[in-house]
């Protein structure tokens, strides 16, 4: 999994073209460069790989805490942070703040995930002063002018209602509170539309405050700089933050232990159902044997399991993937599919099924060796731009692997063996699934049995609004 975060990015005219297009440009070869870790006088650190095959600097960071110290009735602080950062700051108005960046085709963001504050900076080496400074003053003194801060509450606003009439936003939110019950992941990013018009200047200057600070800082940068130019720029932009963040604790927390069904009317063309359970966490000897038979069952491509009894052999969905979820706190594994409401039920069954055949039976040998191949293939055919590898290595920081995983990768998916790949995958899918179901009813047999208790095998079925709150669509966390 990659590291990504909401972005809001500024591109206008056709010297940001360029820049769109350079950082396309492949830089696989600055991969087999030795990642450097740079510490400036300030005590700033950076993963660096310097990168001269195009004149572009790319910088990925992020602060470790997120949309978790939102306030409990107020979820979307973080979320209206990050979207008004780059609207003005110190003595630039957003009018002004946007020509700056505009007149050097400067790349500015910022988003906001459950874990963390992150924010990216895409620039041309000969403007780095000048991106690196204005990306200062929106970290230090941001001025959430009301203007500004209605508007990007009127896009918001707008955005949530959207997805309140979306099936797919609708199975993602709910997932996440079964998943998560009362804990701050259960509550979403962006926030709802009874949250975000309560959400005050205040609350927003508080949330800097507290949040962006120098201890929980990690950087990633790629590209066409003198390392000690870099340690200067780090000093003069992060050097001002506050040294310690004063973020509010959050505890561990382990996903719902299935089966669990809920069900949610929804009178659409077509019933969409997101699925999962309780994960591996990233720092878990387990981790990479889930990867990998995670893979087997619902990932990428045209091989996995799911994609072949549920598309290829049955026509029940033209998509259906999983992918495992690690955060800071906790650790699950996500799947989505949709199809016609009078095959919900069949699709339903399919997916169980395919999860309890795995559980039992474990992966072939052969589907192993082709997933193992796969992955180590596609984890350097992913990385072929600037951008692209430096949020890659700021996924590692986040994920505390060393500074030289590039180099282990390969041989840490080798040595998953089959027997691995079976002892996790009856962890993972061994009790079931959570399953949410938006769309037309009734679902035929799947939610013809009798209600049970969530605590006894067979799936809990409940009955739900069919118009809960809104979220937005799930990122990659």
């Amino acid at each position: 999994m990659t590291y990504s975060c909401t972005r809001r990015e500024v591109l206008l005219g056709g010297v940001s073209l360029s820049i769109a297009m350079l950082t396309s440009s492949p830089s696989l070869a600055a991969i087999t460069t030795k990642i450097q870790r740079l510490v400036s006088s300030c005590g700033i650190e950076a993963w660096f790989v310097r990168d001269s095959t195009v004149p572009l600097i790319a910088m990925e960071f992020a602060f470790g805490a997120g949309a978790t110290q939102d306030p409990t009735d107020k979820p979307g602080v973080g979320h209206m942070v990050a979207g008004l950062l780059n609207e003005g700051s110190g003595d630039l108005n957003f009018k002004a703040f946007h020509e700056r960046l505009d007149r050097r085709a400067i790349e500015l963001s910022f988003g906001s995930t459950h874990d963390h504050f992150c924010g990216g900076l895409r620039t041309l080496e000969d403007n780095g002063d000048e991106a690196f400074n204005l990306l200062r003053m929106a970290l230090t003194s941001p001025r959430f002018d009301p203007a500004d801060v209605e508007r990007i509450r009127a896009g918001v606003l707008a955005r949530l209602r959207h997805y309140s009439t979306d099936p797919s936003s609708l199975a993602g939110r709910k997932f996440l509170e079964v998943a998560f019950n009362d804990h701050p992941y259960a509550r979403p990013t962006a926030g709802s539309v009874e949250s975000v018009p309560k959400i005050e200047v205040a609350d927003l200057k508080s949330h800097v405050r507290r949040v962006i600070a120098r201890d929980t800082l990690k950087i990633a940068v790629v590209g066409n700089i003198d390392p000690e130019v870099l340690c200067k720029l780090l000093d003069k932009t992060f050097g001002g933050l506050p040294a310690k963040a004063d973020s509010t604790p959050v505890p561990d927390v382990v996903v719902a232990k299935p089966p669990q069904r809920a069900f949610i009317p929804f009178d659409v063309p077509q019933t969409v159902m997101a699925f999962g359970g309780p994960g591996v966490r990233r720092s878990e000897p387990d981790f990479m044997a889930a990867y990998v038979v995670n893979h087997i069952l619902g990932g990428a491509g045209l091989r996995s399991r799911l994609f072949r009894e549920v598309r290829e052999k049955r026509g029940l969905a033209y998509f259906v993937r999983e992918h495992l979820v690690w955060r800071t706190h906790s650790a699950m594994f996500v799947g989505k599919c949709a199809t016609r409401a009078d095959r919900a039920g069949e699709t339903v069954e399919q997916i169980e099924k395919q999860a309890r055949h795995i559980a039992e039976v474990g992966p072939t040998q052969q589907e192993l060796d082709d997933a193992k191949c796969y992955l180590k293939g596609s984890q350097m055919l992913a990385l072929n731009s600037s951008s692209k590898l430096a949020r890659t290595l700021l996924q590692h920081q986040l994920d505390k692997l060393p500074i030289n995983y590039f180099e282990k990768h390969n041989a840490v998916v080798d040595s998953v063996t089959l027997e691995d790949a079976k002892r996790v995958a009856q962890r993972l899918w061994g009790q079931g699934l959570l399953t949410i179901i938006v769309g037309r009813a009734p679902l035929g047999e799947a939610q013809s049995s009798p209600v049970p208790s969530v605590t006894t095998p067979p799936p809990h079925t409940e009955q739900l609004s069919a118009t809960p709150s809104p979220t937005l669509p799930k990122k990659p966390n």
